[in-house]
């Protein structure tokens, strides 16, 4: 059943689609968004075992270009860039003075003179407005395309075979891109995604989403394609331990404490370096930790954290993983609990709920090699 959309939010070009196929309609990011079609278990395990098709055209997409656009990039990205090809993406944080992330980012480049970032839905103007302050007396042309471009996830371990049926072309490897069609309509895929699943995001002209919708789910079908919703995209996400902005990172969150220290490894003097490069050498009081609950309760976001009585920090994304059919959870805590098989307790309701420290992710990509 479906619930009514909030007029004051933005709507995806396949808010009708969604609503006739029963899916419930959710706030998010300031979207209307399809929170799940049948149910979050059977979603997720649609992906993990077969293809799923979900509608992210609340994402932003900003085009830079231009003479010194290399040089925007260098100053506002922690990645190293330079040896980024065309036709290829990373993934990368943009930070602040204090090391702080300002948004996490897949930048595409397309030319050597010209980049298209992928930006979260609630960051897309101040991060349009970062890079417009960044690029003051340089060359550069700063683009919000965010309302023309349409954004399509086909993930799973079918994905590739739907793919290339659908635009007739080899599927692009991870992390590269190409410039193909399907039905007739001019679409860039990428062999990217956020669910830890062989996967492809697939960019549209914002007026043509719909069709492109169709003719990806008339393929799928003898794959056993389902549309896929917001509420498995979070678990799926989580299981794979891939940050959501927000939870484990914001403003006030660096890439070292957020376990993406690896990210930031440009030899060049990016915004927040100093800061970043300090924490890489000595570390820092608080760090994510992945959790799993030793009973049957699920954690959730802002639970707090707890250590013999003391407390440790806050849960910052919790659920009930499906593929390991039990509560799982993601924690900002004091760097001294965060060791492996460290025992602690989450607080549910004032009742404590015993946990341990894991390894990250709890799901590995299961896509392949990862070039």
């Amino acid at each position: 059943m479906c619930n009514a959309a909030d007029s004051g939010m933005k709507n995806t070009p396949l808010l009708e689609t969604h609503k006739k196929l029963g899916a419930r309609i959710v706030g998010f990011a300031g979207w209307n968004m399809p929170a799940q079609y049948t149910n979050i278990i059977d979603e997720h395990i649609t992906t993990r075992t077969k293809v799923g098709l979900f509608d992210i055209c609340h994402m932003g997409e900003i085009i830079a270009s231009g003479k010194d656009v290399r040089k925007l990039i260098r100053k506002v990205m922690t990645r190293d860039m330079e040896s980024l090809e065309e036709n290829r993406a990373k993934y990368s944080l943009m930070c602040n003075e204090k090391g702080n992330v300002v948004d996490d980012v897949f930048l595409y480049r397309f030319a050597s003179n010209k980049y298209m970032m992928v930006v979260n839905a609630c960051n897309t103007k101040k991060d349009f407005e970062w890079l417009k302050l960044n690029s003051k007396g340089l060359e550069v042309d700063i683009n919000d395309v965010s309302d023309k471009t349409g954004k399509l996830d086909v993930q799973g371990p079918l994905s590739k075979a739907v793919i290339e049926k659908a635009s007739g072309d080899n599927a692009p490897e991870r992390f590269c891109h190409k410039e193909t069609n399907i039905e007739g309509v001019q679409v860039i895929i990428s062999g990217t995604g956020y669910t830890g699943e062989q996967g492809y995001e697939v960019y549209t002209p914002w007026e043509d989403t719909e069709k492109v919708w169709n003719s990806i789910i008339k393929i799928g079908r003898d794959y056993g394609i389902k549309p896929i919703g917001l509420g498995a995209r979070d678990t799926l996400r989580l299981e794979s331990c891939y940050s959501l902005y927000g939870h484990e990172i914001n403003e006030n969150t660096t890439p070292v404490e957020a376990g993406l220290s690896w990210t930031a490894d440009s030899k060049y003097e990016y915004i927040g370096k100093p800061v970043i490069s300090k924490q890489k050498e000595f570390g820092t009081e608080m760090k994510l930790a992945a959790f799993e609950m030793t009973d049957n309760s699920i954690p959730r976001e802002k639970y707090e954290v707890v250590c013999e009585n003391e407390a440790i920090g806050k849960v910052v994304s919790g659920t009930y993983s499906p593929t390991f059919k039990k509560g799982i959870g993601i924690a900002m805590i004091k760097r001294i609990h965060a060791k492996v098989d460290s025992a602690i307790s989450i607080n549910i309701r004032n009742t404590v709920h015993r946990a341990k420290i894991v390894k990250r992710p709890f799901y590995h990509y299961n896509g392949g090699n990862v070039k």
